[in-house]
């Protein structure tokens, strides 16, 4: 998929059939207003970040990981507009006039029926069915089990720990991606050694606990927490054993898909109970892995 700046798009290049939105966590909505459009207009940062920085939710995706979502669903090209303060005082009509019809030649335009553009919000759905130049295609909220997929609701479930019932809602396992930083090598001599990566505060991290999961293509158990039975000083941290690597990972990008909670975290009496927690908690995310996404079984 090509990925381009607004600014980078030749006037008139269309025709584009583009889907508009932010997308966090290109949820199963998301997905449905995404479906059948080749262009993607989305924004970076998140609107809000510049409009009401107050306001501003813990997103669910990084550029990056919103980047690779979008490209599975087979859209060929994603054109980001860099929302800034001068972007945030465009009206409704200059949105539609500069970008959607000169710009990026849009012959259709898919939008969900809560999106909301331009100067104080004034751009509705019904704003833009009334222009000819282009089909306006509006897609309803979408449920699944009575509830409706929204990126608040996900954000909720996976900062309260319940990312299977995220994946619901997200359509695949929730993708949380960092650097792998230099831990205390702690659980390489308990014979588990682990890929550290430090939250970014401006993203949502599952809440404490031990989870099922993969990175870098192996099954993984992951611990998000503080470590309780060691007295770290540390602040919160995701730490994730790879069942079957061996190697280092040290200053690379890791993308962890976090599959479901096993346990909450636990101060253990002693190393060797904590020991033989973590051997278990390997033994059974290593099985949830194979029931779920079916990796091969030992």
């Amino acid at each position: 998929m090509k990925v381009t700046q607004l600014l980078d798009v030749p006037p008139g290049s269309g025709p584009r059939d583009v889907a508009i939105g932010t997308f966090d966590g290109v949820h199963l909505g998301h997905r449905e207003v995404i479906r059948g459009a080749d262009t993607v207009l989305t924004f970076d940062p998140h609107p809000l970040a510049v409009i009401h920085p107050e306001a501003t939710p813990k997103l669910i995706s990084p550029l990056s990981v919103k980047r690779d979502l979008i490209a599975s669903l087979g859209v060929g090209e994603m054109v980001v507009i860099p929302f800034d303060q001068g972007f945030s005082e465009q009206t409704a009509e200059e949105f539609v006039g500069d970008v959607l019809i000169d710009r990026l030649g849009a012959t259709r335009v898919s939008v969900g029926e809560n999106f909301r553009f331009g100067k104080g919000a004034q751009g509705t759905a019904d704003f833009l069915r009334s222009y000819d130049e282009f089909e306006t295609r509006v897609v309803p909220l979408v449920e699944v089990a009575g509830e409706t997929v929204s990126s608040s609701h996900i954000r909720g479930l996976i900062a309260a720990g319940d990312v299977k019932l995220a994946a619901e809602f997200l359509g695949e396992p929730f993708l949380f991606e960092g650097e792998v930083v230099t831990g205390d090598r702690r659980g390489r001599t308990l014979g588990m050694p682990t890929a550290n990566l430090v939250p970014d505060d401006a993203f949502v991290c599952p809440g404490h606990g031990v989870y099922a999961a993969t990175a870098g293509g192996h099954p993984a158990a992951v611990n998000v927490g503080v470590r309780p039975t060691f007295d770290t000083g540390r602040g919160l941290l995701v730490e994730a054993h790879l069942i079957g690597f061996d190697g280092d990972l040290y200053g690379q990008q890791l993308r962890i898909a976090f599959l479901e909670r096993m346990r909450g975290e636990k101060r253990f009496d002693s190393v060797d109970e904590l020991v033989e927690q973590m051997q278990r908690d390997v033994v059974e995310a290593r099985e949830i892995a194979e029931r779920l996404l079916r990796f091969p079984a030992r």
